[in-house]
């Protein structure tokens, strides 16, 4: 990503097919009925699963030997089981039966641990084998037939009122997905239009939709055709530019969604996920990494360990200090201009290790390990890493995290954006002291493309614990001879 705005006029001269886009209509031909507010809608459907898995377990709890103060932990149980099992997550085809084997296994597991629980507090509520047999196949029974319903009225709401949504992608797969969807009502989404930023031509014979080519026209086309939904038909990760078409369209707040064409359907993952669109594997398409709670940890984990790392790193960060001064003279501290998270510039912190001939060529200039202007000082700090102890205060003023993908210069994010697909992508999270890239030993003079490769899989696999593996990882490698 560019130090420029990431929504940006597209530059490429295409001769788009005429933006004449206009409101969806149903499948009845008539105009589908206003829309509610979209904060509205998107709790509606999870409003109506957490009503049937409520009352899923009342029921059977209001037949059970059981105080009733015992329904606030079950149902907490159950929720919290039910959303680490994604069965809150939004799908385009979701079915009750699918979903069936999963409900019994939970509820299995949350009338067992609540009946030993409650046994070993109060014996006198213990139940037989049988009694919480019969819990457990009410409450599947229930719950599968509940979200049954909730499941058949969506489909119905689909058809009656569709939102409409936009096509990102070309080629078959982009063509097929359309007509899908253009077919098949109960999916709920209208294609308004095809996003194709790389369109040069007039429009082929299978394109009936209006083509998209510039941020412009999408945003004009959100805009005017309340677009709640964007359908990408190719990998987002390895397209140019796909990371600011993602952020423009979470802006609108679209509901985003990855088809995976490929055949047989990609990762073994995918492939055990039941959600499809007419037989193209389908999975929502996360805008940011994490949960806003999680992402919140990870602020709050930066925030605590940088405050402590600088008092307890506060003498070494003298030395160091002391050792820059003597050694090389006046300007202990070196500023540079990095990009950050959603390209953002901010001012790097780090202790000089040489001094460049100008800026110009502190901001084009490759870094080289044992550049011959390099004292034994900044040669010893860049080895051990310790010049970058000042990125402690970055940390904690909110420009960094501990983990992240390193920060680039904006001449080289330029450079690299338009040379390594998915190079941009590494923006949609804040930057770090280490990263999986790092502690894998590409750091210095290496691939840039494997960095980049490994700073998207760490986006997308990110979660707390895997932020402390790669800080301990970093840590046992502190007084390895490297450098950057």
């Amino acid at each position: 990503m560019t130090t420029e705005s990431a929504f940006a006029p597209h530059t490429a001269q295409a001769t788009a097919v005429p933006l004449t886009v206009h409101p969806p209509r149903s499948a009845t031909g008539r105009r589908p009925v206003p829309l509610a507010p979209r904060s509205i809608r998107r709790r509606g459907p999870v409003a109506g699963l957490l009503a049937a898995d409520t009352l899923a377990v009342a029921l059977p709890l209001a037949l059970m030997p059981w105080p009733a103060t015992v329904l606030a932990p079950l149902l907490a149980l159950t929720l919290a089981l039910h959303t680490h099992h994604g069965l809150y997550r939004p799908r385009l085809s979701p079915s009750a039966l699918s979903e069936l084997p999963t409900l019994l296994l939970l509820a299995l597991v949350q009338w067992y641990a609540t009946a030993e629980a409650l046994a070993a507090y109060a014996p006198r509520h213990a139940v037989t084998w049988s009694v919480l047999a019969l819990a457990v196949a009410a409450q599947t029974l229930l719950g599968c037939t509940g979200r049954a319903l909730v499941y058949r009225t969506r489909r119905r709401t689909a058809v009656r009122r569709p939102q409409s949504a936009l096509i990102v992608g070309r080629g078959p797969v982009a063509h097929q997905v359309t007509a899908a969807l253009q077919a098949r009502a109960e999916y709920g989404l209208r294609p308004v239009g095809r996003v194709d930023e790389t369109h040069t031509s007039p429009t082929d014979g299978q394109d009936k939709l209006p083509v998209l080519a510039t941020r412009e026209d999408v945003s004009r086309a959100v805009i005017q055709n309340s677009v709640r939904h964007a359908v990408f038909t190719h990998a987002s990760e390895q397209t140019p530019g796909t990371a600011e078409l993602v952020a423009l369209l979470s802006q609108h707040d679209c509901r985003l969604w990855q088809v995976d064409g490929r055949t047989p359907a990609g990762t073994p993952q995918e492939a055990r996920d039941p959600d499809h669109l007419w037989g193209f594997a389908v999975r929502p398409l996360p805008t940011t990494p994490g949960r806003p709670l999680s992402r919140a940890a990870k602020r709050a984990m930066d925030a605590l360990v940088a405050a402590v790392a600088l008092l307890v790193a506060a003498p070494v960060m003298a030395v160091c200090a002391l050792a820059v001064r003597l050694s090389d003279g006046p300007g202990v501290i070196f500023r540079q201009e990095r990009v950050g998270r959603d390209g953002r510039p901010f001012t790097l912190l780090k202790f000089r290790t040489l001094r460049p001939a100008d800026e110009h060529e502190s901001a084009t200039r490759w870094s080289v390990a044992m550049d011959r202007r390099m004292s034994a000082t900044g040669n010893i700090l860049r080895r051990t890493s310790l010049d970058e102890l000042p990125q402690l205060w970055n940390v904690l003023r909110g420009d960094m995290s501990l983990v992240g993908p390193r920060p680039e210069r904006p001449y080289f994010v330029t450079k690299f954006s338009h040379t390594y697909p998915g190079y941009q992508a590494r923006h949609r999270m804040p930057v770090g002291i280490t990263g999986l890239a790092q502690v894998n030993g590409l750091r210095g003079d290496t691939s840039i493309e494997d960095r980049a490769r490994f700073d998207n899989h760490y986006i997308e696999t990110w979660s707390l614990w895997q932020d402390v593996c790669i800080l301990t990882r970093t840590a046992a490698s502190l007084f390895r001879l490297g450098g950057s």
